[in-house]
C-alpha cells in the first residue's frame, strides 16, 4: 500500500532540518504520544549526513483485537532515518520481529516562505488474508503520529522564533 503524508512549517528547509536533528525535539515528539511507555532517541550526524533512530514501546490496547494477536501486549516501533543531505532521507519504520514495515523517504522542500516535509513510501504487512486490513490500520496510526509530530514541530519552531 502506498503511503504519503505532508507536514507544513513556516520556516526554511534548513531550519526544519535543524529541528529534525535535535534529539530534544525527537524526545518531545515521543512525549506528545501519550500512549508511549518508553522511548530511546539517537541522532548521529557527520557533516550533512545523519542517522536518526527512534524506538518507542507502546501498549497494544489501542489497536483492534484481530491485530493484537499478531503483535502481543506491547508494540516496539523502530524508526530509522538516513539523511544523505539536509533535503532528504531514506526511512524505515518497522515492528521488530513482525511482518510489517514502511520503507520510503522523507523530503524537505521550500514552499513559499515555509517548508513542506513529505513522508512517503510503501507500507507492507505480509500476513495472508488480513495484511491489507493491517496496512490500513497502520496507515491511519501513522497519520495520527505525524499530525502530532507536526503540532510539536510548529510549537518548537515558534518557540525558537521568540
Amino acid at each position: 500500500m502506498r503511503f504519503s503524508h505532508e507536514m507544513r512549517y513556516d520556516r526554511s528547509p534548513e531550519q526544519v532540518h535543524a529541528m529534525l536533528m535535535e534529539p530534544a525535539f525527537r524526545e518531545a515528539v515521543c512525549e506528545a504520544a501519550t500512549a508511549t511507555i518508553r522511548y530511546d532517541v539517537d541522532v548521529t550526524a557527520t557533516g550533512d549526513e545523519a542517522t536518526v533512530r527512534v524506538e518507542q514501546w507502546q501498549p497494544a490496547t489501542h489497536i483492534p483485537s484481530f491485530a493484537r494477536k499478531f503483535v502481543g501486549d506491547e508494540i516496539e516501533i523502530r524508526q530509522t532515518e538516513t539523511w544523505s543531505d539536509p533535503s532528504g532521507a531514506s526511512l524505515v519504520v518497522e515492528i521488530p520481529g513482525k511482518p510489517g514495515r514502511l520503507t520510503g523517504t522523507i523530503t524537505l522542500a521550500a514552499d513559499g516562505d515555509g517548508t513542506v516535509e513529505t513522508v512517503s513510501g510503501e507500507l507492507k504487512v505480509g500476513i495472508p488474508m488480513v495484511g491489507g486490513k493491517l496496512e490500513k490500520m497502520i496507515s491511519d496510526l501513522l497519520v495520527v503520529a505525524l499530525r502530532s509530530e507536526e503540532r510539536v514541530g510548529r510549537s518548537w519552531l515558534a518557540r525558537d522564533r521568540a
